[in-house]
């Protein structure tokens, strides 16, 4: 029986980040993976979805560059060359974190992970298999995506984000179950690669975790692009007919599409972990229950990434597996606080916020003071061609009716996944108005927006 310091069981973002950080701090460590290092962020997440997006976004730079003086003929798309691109940025990344991880000497198993009593797990692969034994173990298994009832995934006609990702053509027509930000991002490239495009959402409004502004902002967008927007209403399925496929939805409305992507969520992996014959219990929606340092009902199990209840997003699950190492060696970490988490959302317009909504603040019992300022008036934002959408912060109002602790800051527009750092750090070093007003923001810059918008709440201004 092989033993090491950790074994962390999935090679995705929270298991990879888990065993680095554990090397680095001088303990011996096994990762197991039953497909590719990198899990689904690296494979049929973050980085396809952001590449193909990104070719989406040059295709729309070329075909509007004669606005900026630059004659060129009407741009084709080659999807061939665009996967060819996407994927050798996966191979590189992927090649990269293989290196890192044997620099640090982590041992990487072939093969699925199943954890057994005593902390032991017990790896099958194509070579038969092995049982190895930790001190401490991290589940970091991720996630797949959700399907719904009545609408059967073949890969071809009715897609998850996994096939989509790797299509070969454009289709002419694309309906999209699922206004969150995985959604929102598909059903925006596809409409900037020249597809149209119908989006359905079951809750009254796109992006649900945003705050309200910046959400009706995204749809009117969307609206003023071709796109139709169907919000609070519920898909009954989705059949073939002919070369098409139609969904209903609503109150027997129908969409017809050459392409139908499921964009409904992810549950997690948990099917043969061999939680049965331990301490780890999961929830009634299939995620591993943990504490506030990622601590299961199982002694020294520790689980992290998407396979827990919390935000499922890669730059988490490093923070989780993190925090789950740290506090495995004794360092007494302060738990993560998911309210104040960065989301950046990759649609067009771009999506970034951190804190509390205006709404979430006012259900909290806050007095809030808001302020916001829109791109058409920056500089910046007028030179790259993109005036579309705001930033917007929300302050807590002192007795004094002065704005003070920063709650939270949202962005809507250009490269706003780009600006949210400094805002970020604002909301979570509970910064007050007056501590980011007096810092010095370069101009011209789209970034200069959130000190000027911040600026205003003291109640004087530049340009607002």
């Amino acid at each position: 029986m092989t033993s090491h310091d950790l074994i962390v069981v999935g090679g995705g973002p929270a298991g990879y980040a888990s065993a680095l950080y554990a090397a680095s701090a001088g303990l011996d460590v096994g990762l197991v993976e039953r497909s590719k290092l990198g899990g689904t962020c690296l494979h049929v997440g973050c980085i396809p979805a952001k590449e193909l997006l990104e070719t989406a976004a040059v295709f729309q730079a070329v075909g509007h560059a004669a606005e900026f003086g630059v004659d060129t003929s009407a741009p084709t798309l080659d999807m061939a060359t665009a996967q060819g691109r996407k994927q050798g940025i996966i191979d590189r990344l992927t090649g990269g974190l293989a290196k890192l991880l044997g620099s640090r000497k982590v041992t990487v198993y072939d093969g699925s992970g199943s954890l057994g009593a005593g902390r032991t797990v017990t790896v099958t692969g194509g070579d038969g298999s092995i049982t190895l034994t930790g001190r401490h173990v991290i589940l970091a298994t991720g996630s797949v995506p959700r399907v719904l009832p009545g609408f059967a995934v073949d890969g071809e006609r009715v897609v998850t984000s996994d096939e989509l990702l790797s299509i070969e053509a454009v289709p002419a027509t694309a309906t999209v179950i699922g206004g969150g930000a995985i959604g929102c991002e598909f059903a925006s490239m596809l409409c900037d690669m020249g597809s149209e495009v119908t989006l359905l959402e079951v809750l009254p409004r796109l992006l649900a975790g945003a705050d309200d502004e910046v959400s009706k902002q995204v749809e009117r967008s969307f609206k003023r692009r071709g796109m139709k927007v169907h919000t609070g209403v519920s898909v009954a399925g989705a059949e073939p007919d002919g070369d098409s496929m139609v969904v209903r939805f609503g109150d027997g409305d129908e969409a017809r599409a050459d392409l139908v992507v499921l964009s409904v969520g992810r549950r997690p992996v948990t099917e043969g972990l061999g939680l049965e014959g331990t301490a780890v219990t999961t929830c009634e929606r299939g995620f591993v229950t943990v504490d506030e340092y990622c601590r299961t009902g199982e002694d020294g199990v520790y689980a992290a990434g998407d396979v827990i209840a919390t935000p499922q997003l890669a730059h988490v699950g490093f923070a989780e597996g993190i925090l789950a190492v740290q506090h495995l060696l004794g360092e007494e970490p302060a738990p993560i606080d998911y309210a104040g988490v960065p989301w950046c959302i990759y649609c067009r317009p771009e999506v970034a916020f951190a804190g509390l909504g205006e709404q979430q603040a006012a259900d909290a019992g806050l007095d809030v003071a808001v302020s916001k300022h829109r791109y058409a008036a920056n500089g910046r934002a007028m030179i790259v061609g993109d005036t579309d959408g705001f930033v917007k912060v929300v302050a807590e109002r002192g007795a004094d009716g002065t704005a003070g602790r920063l709650l939270g800051v949202h962005l809507v527009g250009p490269w706003a996944t780009e600006q949210l750092g400094q805002g970020y750090l604002a909301v979570n070093w509970e910064a007050t108005v007056a501590d980011v007003a007096s810092l010095i923001q370069p101009h011209p810059t789209l970034s200069e927006l959130f000190g000027e918008t911040v600026l205003s709440l003291t109640g004087r201004s530049l340009h607002g």
